[in-house]
């Protein structure tokens, strides 16, 4: 098989494979074309370069705790936990980390409590989902709203920096916040990095109005395109955007994560409610809530 000559990591395109990655945590059941486990950027870019030769389609994966069927999919699926799972750097000054898409999000959050810090997103799934996986699905969680206290927000897109991608065509490149100065160089320097961004801002441009005036005020929004990322004003920040895509656009090889501070002591409070009508509304108008 061509993927067996190309790639280092693991090829499996046996039935035992795919009926393991025919679902997740979701109802839904979706038999992939075939399974590869990447050992590191390079392999997986030469596995998309054999995808890409085929026109297979690709599903980039975590742990499979989705829960509306995102990790599966008649496609070649590119399992990041296994080999993909380092925790390159923590950087406590700038209160920042680098992971690849593997990563368990409670192996970051213990690494950055050594200083004092969280990763502030926290959902169900904290002790087996990955940072790959969270990403994509632009996790929140219980007790995000810890994040929201200091600034970051509660989303993974409010505590994403930058991503370091791979596109299907083969396009590698680092994103993130983009100055306008920046984004004229880019744009003017052509190639297809400048395709894709010139892209961006036609549709920031285009439809600028109608995503401020469009787009819904809600906390907790997670899966779907951050398009109101691409505003000025919010930094044309290709990086946000791209997160809660499920790797529609680009394959997640590195991030670099924002960190906050991690209070000692954490209480939790319960509220009564005489019926329900009442509970959703304060929980919306809080942001959620849990208190630290």
């Amino acid at each position: 098989m061509e993927l067996g000559r190309v790639v280092r990591g693991d090829v499996d395109f046996g039935p035992g494979a795919r009926a393991l990655y025919a679902y997740d945590a979701s109802i839904f059941r979706q038999v992939p074309v075939g399974v590869v486990t990447p050992r590191d950027a390079e392999d997986v870019a030469a596995a998309l370069a054999v995808c890409r030769r085929h026109g297979a389609p690709v599903l980039g994966r975590g742990c499979g705790t989705g829960l509306a069927g995102q990790t599966v999919n008649e496609a070649v699926v590119f399992d990041f936990s296994r080999h993909m799972n380092a925790l390159v750097n923590v950087d406590p000054g700038r209160r920042q980390a680098r992971v690849q898409p593997g990563v368990i999000c409670d192996d970051l959050r213990d690494a950055a409590e050594e200083h004092g810090l969280t990763f502030g997103p926290d959902p169900a799934t904290h002790d087996h989902a990955t940072l790959g996986g969270m990403i994509g699905n632009n996790s929140c969680g219980t007790h995000s709203v810890l994040a929201a206290l200091y600034g970051t927000g509660p989303r993974t897109s409010d505590n994403i920096d930058e991503l370091d991608i791979l596109t299907y065509d083969g396009l590698r490149m680092r994103v993130g916040a983009t100055s306008e100065r920046e984004l004229r160089a880019i744009i003017a320097a052509g190639g297809r990095r400048g395709e894709i961004y010139a892209g961006l801002k036609r549709i920031a441009d285009t439809y600028a109005d109608a995503i401020r005036d469009g787009l819904p005020d809600i906390p907790r929004w997670v899966s779907g395109y951050n398009i109101d990322e691409l505003l000025p004003e919010k930094g044309f920040n290709v990086a946000r955007a791209l997160v809660g895509s499920e790797g529609t656009c680009a394959m997640v090889l590195e991030a670099t994560t924002r960190l906050v501070h991690s209070p000692p002591d954490r209480s939790l409070v319960v509220l009564g409610y005489p019926d329900i009508p009442p509970s959703p509304r304060a929980s919306y108008r809080t942001g959620g809530m849990t208190g630290t």
